[in-house]
């Protein structure tokens, strides 16, 4: 049975849904989004760019016209420049039944929880750090990485994205000789 697609507008640097119990639904059992007090649910441009190629979400601008996927990628890459690989690593990770959320408080680009646990039921597993395999990171990068998922009480979570869109995971964590 096909599933309903969501109708959303872009506003500012976020998607918000229409208020309806099939965007709730998504937010319920997937955790796609942020609830919003009115019953909106509130998508990062990585969720609905996902949710779009899904055929789960229709998102329109403010004329009312509805974007494409290629759109969609264009407003992300304006956000961002990496947009593209971070995306490609958030895609990969909901596909594997991972919950990724954006983690710019814990000054990275995600936070991946576990198989099965829900975001404010559990605490992330990971603090995730997309790269593409062109870019380079000098050790004191790399350091600084490692101790923001330390001090979040979190594992660090390289995610190496290559020219074919393939990805590699790397998990570093603190040990105590």
């Amino acid at each position: 049975m096909k599933k309903p697609v969501i109708e959303s507008v872009v506003e500012q640097n976020t998607i918000v849904s229409e208020n309806s119990n099939e965007a709730r639904e998504l937010f319920n059992k997937n955790r796609f989004g942020a609830l919003l007090k009115d019953g909106r649910v509130q998508f990062s441009f990585y969720e609905a760019l996902f949710l779009k190629e899904n055929g789960r979400l229709n998102v329109c601008d403010g004329r009312n016209k509805s974007l494409s996927v290629d759109a969609l990628m264009k407003k992300g890459k304006r956000l961002n420049k990496e947009f593209k690989t971070c995306y490609i690593v958030f895609s990969d990770l909901r596909k594997r039944g991972y919950i990724v959320k954006t983690a710019l408080k814990f000054g990275a680009p995600f936070r991946v929880y576990d198989r099965g646990v829900k975001p404010g039921e559990a605490h992330a597993r990971w603090v995730l750090f997309p790269v593409h395999e062109s870019k380079s990171l000098t050790w004191h990068e790399f350091s600084a990485k490692a101790r923001v998922a330390h001090s979040t009480k979190k594992k660090l979570l390289i995610a190496v994205v290559d020219d074919e869109g393939d990805v590699s995971y790397w998990e570093n964590k603190w040990i105590r000789p």
